[in-house]
């Protein structure tokens, strides 16, 4: 099984790198391609999909900003599942604050050098980083971020409308993630501890869950049944 991962808002696929899953799953990374001029999270979604080859079964598998695109995937072609992890499935899910400043697009008024700057603030507080490897992956990452992509990428956050859930839609997060918090969002697998950095922080739980959701649709052939769907 064909496993397309998508990382985060300016990461890449290192922000995998502890993931452990069963050698049968065949994992492929997306890499980011360059933003057109105004162009929306959906059309980017569209363009970014056509890496994907849809005449193998796959999954989809993304976090945060990710997660979101992985959604906007999923609604264009047909994965066998798709897995988010410290995301949101609808944009009401966002949290307020989030969307205000999506309305009043206060993101074209920040500087994109300022939007790159990673400190303690960021690293402990908001993403959760703990020992010195993860703050120092944490930094190397922010500080390969392109500037003008990660502006792209938070405007279209901030302005994303989604009101769909797709079909074998798997929601993996964190009980403290401080990034994108939720009080109407029922995520199907809840990560005790679990921050906005988890699928680092505690790999071999969130492999499992993976490993269980693919291979479960690859074996069976029978849509999986969200908990909250029941």
């Amino acid at each position: 099984m064909n496993a397309y991962f998508i990382s985060g808002l300016g990461a890449d696929k290192r922000i995998f790198s502890r993931l452990r899953l069963n050698e049968s799953i065949n994992i492929i990374h997306i890499n980011w391609i360059t933003p057109l001029k105004n162009e929306s999270l959906k059309d980017y979604a569209d363009r970014l999909s056509q890496v994907i080859d849809v005449n193998l079964p796959f999954a989809l598998v993304g976090v945060s900003f990710g997660g979101m695109i992985a959604i906007e995937i999923s609604k264009i072609l047909n994965p066998v599942s798709t897995i988010i992890i410290s995301s949101a499935v609808f944009s009401s899910d966002l949290p307020l604050l989030y969307r205000l400043a999506g309305k009043l697009n206060l993101v074209k008024f920040i500087p994109a050098w300022l939007l790159k700057s990673s400190n303690k603030l960021t690293q402990n507080f908001f993403f959760g980083t703990k020992s010195e490897s993860e703050k120092m992956l944490l930094g190397r990452i922010i500080s390969d971020t392109d500037p003008t992509f990660l502006k792209w990428a938070i405007g279209s956050i901030l302005s994303w409308r989604n009101e769909i859930k797709p079909k074998n839609l798997i929601h993996i997060h964190g009980t403290a993630d401080r990034i994108l918090y939720s009080k109407s969002a029922q995520p199907d697998f809840m990560i005790e501890n679990g921050t906005h950095f988890m699928v680092y922080q505690q790999a071999d739980e969130i492999s499992k869950v993976i490993d269980n959701v693919v291979l479960s649709e690859r074996d069976c052939h029978i849509p999986l049944i969200n908990r909250n769907s029941q």
